[in-house]
């Protein structure tokens, strides 16, 4: 494990501010880390510095709380950041009304019948259905993948609740079981599933997170459990003893309900037409206080702005910071932003995200799609090494931006990166950014009643407002776009 080194601001500012080596004439024009050094210390300077954003995030966790989509909490915390914004005296601060699903979770309750009753730590997942009234009571089948699931048939699953007792294998891979997992199990009769947490670790704590019904397939109700009774299943299961649960879930899906991406900006002083957009999601589960996931992001985001703002420093493009609704359980800000651009699609410079939490930051990861390519450039807009031009050159000058946060320890470029959000931008075209952390406990936290400001370090944040407002404002600022607009036509707007 990497152990964070405190870095004084003295030595920070002196690793940033040193000035650069003149040009001579002939010379190549001096590389971006030369370039905006000292502009890139003014803002680190002032980030680490700064109080305004950890009071920003301690009013919204603490006070408001979660953000489910269709919720008053919700719009009450975009009103708020909405008048704040204004005051500070941001350009063009607006709302950009977006229809979001308005899924409630109701009374939730699970018990083992037999063979010994207790109670069950459950959490609904995201836009499943209820229960029948009076609940659903029967036999569980335990599966550890989807082959075994398919191996006992119709004949093994019809009538039985499904517990996806599956291994961690990451994020990525354990996660489908919670999006696909109830709609597989339902095509062969189950009338409900429990899906283990996708997480590493836990103390009894249950994860939520959203599910994808296939719509040819009877929606049976969805629940997750913890690591800990996943575990209880499947050694029951290999013991041969049978258990029986009982299972009230109260979800219901509402009418879609009116909501907003919040926009705000500073205007660009040449080039206002072109925009480099960063932010994260504003929403968040209807547990916890979505304090990693994402407020701390939607903050930082603003906060670099802000203080952008402050220093009297105006880039050359718009820098425009956009906080997403409905990303959890349904991506509509997302969608609804690229809608809004319509074909002014190449006059997005990049987008940047932050949607991983809030430890300790290490830089970004790059990535880059060609919507003309039939993979579209390799996994998550990362080329092979050396088979893409406009990649290995956009590539060399983020390594150069890079260069600017090496003075607190998070100048790392990585290969492939981007976001939930900014996903349709990346599809036709646009560069995309996805801040990176150490990772390394994100996932104890992610979905539960545990995200709370608590797990924050106010020292991260205060580095990943650094790193937004570094990368977002070079960016905005340097002579040349990152990569340039595929031509007219080639990206068209969905």
């Amino acid at each position: 494990m990497r152990r964070a080194i405190a870095v004084p601001l003295s030595l920070a500012l002196a690793l940033t501010v040193a000035p650069p080596s003149p040009a001579r004439d002939g010379d190549p024009d001096p590389p971006l880390d030369e370039r905006y050094r000292e502009a890139a210390g003014r803002i680190i300077g002032a980030a680490m510095t700064d109080r305004e954003g950890w009071r920003k995030l301690s009013y919204l966790t603490t006070v408001i709380g979660h953000r489910l989509s269709g919720s008053p909490q919700l719009e009450e915390a975009i009103d708020w950041a909405f008048g704040e914004m204004r005051a500070e005296g941001l350009d063009n601060v607006h709302r950009q009304p977006v229809m979001v699903p308005h899924w409630v979770r109701g009374d939730e309750h699970a018990e083992i019948v037999s063979p010994r009753p207790r109670r069950l730590h459950v959490l609904g997942l995201g836009n499943a259905v209820g229960t029948p009234e009076g609940g659903v009571e029967a036999p569980v089948v335990v599966v550890r993948n989807f082959d075994q699931l398919e191996a006992l048939g119709r004949e093994g699953v019809a009538g039985k609740i499904v517990v996806y007792a599956v291994p961690w294998e990451g994020y990525g891979r354990t996660v489908q079981y919670r999006a696909a997992g109830p709609s597989r199990a339902a095509a062969l009769g189950a009338v409900a599933a429990l899906v283990r947490s996708a997480t590493g670790h836990s103390l009894s704590t249950p994860h939520t997170g959203a599910l994808r019904y296939d719509e040819s397939q009877p929606k049976i109700p969805a629940a997750a459990i913890t690591v800990e009774d996943a575990e209880w299943f499947k050694r029951m299961d290999e013991l041969g003893r049978e258990v029986v649960v009982r299972l009230s879930l109260g979800a219901r899906m509402l009418a879609d309900a009116p909501s907003a991406n919040l926009i705000a900006e500073i205007t660009g002083r040449e080039l206002p037409e072109e925009v480099v957009v960063m932010g994260g999601h504003y929403d968040s589960w209807d547990v916890g206080q979505g304090a990693h996931d994402d407020g701390a992001a939607c903050i930082a985001a603003w906060q670099a702005l802000t203080l952008i703002k402050q220093l009297g420093l105006r880039p050359r493009r718009t820098l425009r910071v956009v906080l997403w609704t409905n990303e959890e359980n349904g991506l509509a800000g997302g969608r609804a932003y690229r809608a809004s651009i319509g074909e002014a699609i190449g006059d997005h410079v990049a987008a940047i995200e932050m949607d991983g939490g809030v430890e300790r930051p290490i830089g970004f990861g790059f990535g880059l799609i060609d919507p003309r390519a039939e993979d579209g450039g390799g996994r998550r807009g990362a080329p092979p090494p050396g088979s893409d031009r406009r990649y290995e050159a956009a590539f060399a000058t983020l390594q150069q931006i890079g260069r600017l946060l090496d003075g607190i320890e998070a100048g790392t470029i990585e290969r492939g990166g981007g976001g939930a959000d900014i996903g349709p931008l990346m599809r036709d075209g646009v560069p995309g950014l996805g801040l990176r952390t150490v990772g390394e406990h994100y996932f104890d936290w992610h979905h539960t009643d545990a995200d709370t400001l608590d797990k924050v370090d106010p020292r991260n944040l205060r580095r990943a407002i650094a790193l937004l407002g570094v990368m977002g404002y070079v960016l905005a600022d340097a002579p040349e776009r990152l990569v340039e607009p595929l031509p007219a036509g080639d990206a068209a707007a969905e």
